[in-house]
């Protein structure tokens, strides 16, 4: 079963992340990749490195995390924990394996509103008509007044072909994009619309990284805010670095 699963969320991985650059082949784990491509053969690790506990090796594939055994029979999904320094040591990576895999996906393919001198950049995983997505749109100006640009990617909640799919497709087949996800989310009816567009590989991109409500927010270090979190909230989160749970649907 397990096998299963990791073999469904690596086809996930290799839509989602396709623009994502691979390990390079060879080298000092070159046995451990080739077992590994040989038993997972959808894709090969992004990453292969050492890990803090002797005898297991970190592995990446988009944006999850695993560790393996030298020999790569056993794979370990979990985090680890440091107990003499009272960390989680897993969580930094996985931070960083996030920012890679949005960064592989792209501001282009994101509908992106920003002030004019932002401090702060975070990513919103949005559907139209999610009620608490709404009011973080409709609170836009005093997130940019705090210096917080908001990149959006379309992530309807519903599969693919539904009423809340096609309307987040005609919004970026609009000749103003910005315009009609606000018109969108103000409940006006917009014009279908139909052209290539980068929502279903959004979708995938959200479940790889384990997003299952809207809206959730990453920020620029990987760290994941489920919910709507409101601007003065964000804004001191941001600054300081701490974390904090949100409202949602």
């Amino acid at each position: 079963m397990f096998r299963h699963g990791l073999k469904t969320g690596l086809a996930l991985l290799l839509v989602a992340v396709c623009g994502a650059p691979a390990a390079e082949p060879g080298g000092e784990y070159a046995e451990l990749e080739k077992t590994l491509r040989a038993r997972v053969p959808q894709m090969s690790p992004d990453h292969i490195g050492p890990s803090p506990i002797p005898g297991l090796l970190e592995v990446r594939y988009g944006a999850q995390l695993y560790y393996a055994t030298l020999d790569g029979r056993f794979l370990i999904d979990g985090s680890i924990y440091d107990l003499e320094k009272g960390r989680n040591v897993t969580a930094p990576r996985l931070a960083q394996a996030r920012t890679q895999a949005i960064s592989a996906f792209g501001e282009d393919n994101m509908v992106v509103f920003a002030p004019e001198q932002p401090r702060h950049t975070v990513t919103v995983f949005t559907d139209l008509d999610c009620p608490y997505c709404q009011r973080l749109h409709r609170q836009m100006d005093e997130y940019h007044a705090k210096g917080i640009a908001v990149r959006y990617v379309l992530f309807p909640r519903a599969q693919v072909g539904a009423p809340s799919y096609n309307k987040a497709v005609s919004v970026w087949c609009a000749k103003d994009r910005r315009d009609a996800l606000t018109q969108a989310k103000s409940g006006a009816q917009i014009e279908a619309k139909t052209c290539t567009n980068p929502v279903e590989q959004g979708m995938q991109l959200g479940r790889m990284l384990g997003i299952n409500g809207t809206p959730t927010i990453v920020t620029q270090e990987g760290r994941v805010l489920p919910g709507y979190v409101p601007p003065d909230k964000l804004a001191q989160l941001l600054d300081s670095g701490a974390q904090v749970a949100g409202k949602g649907q």
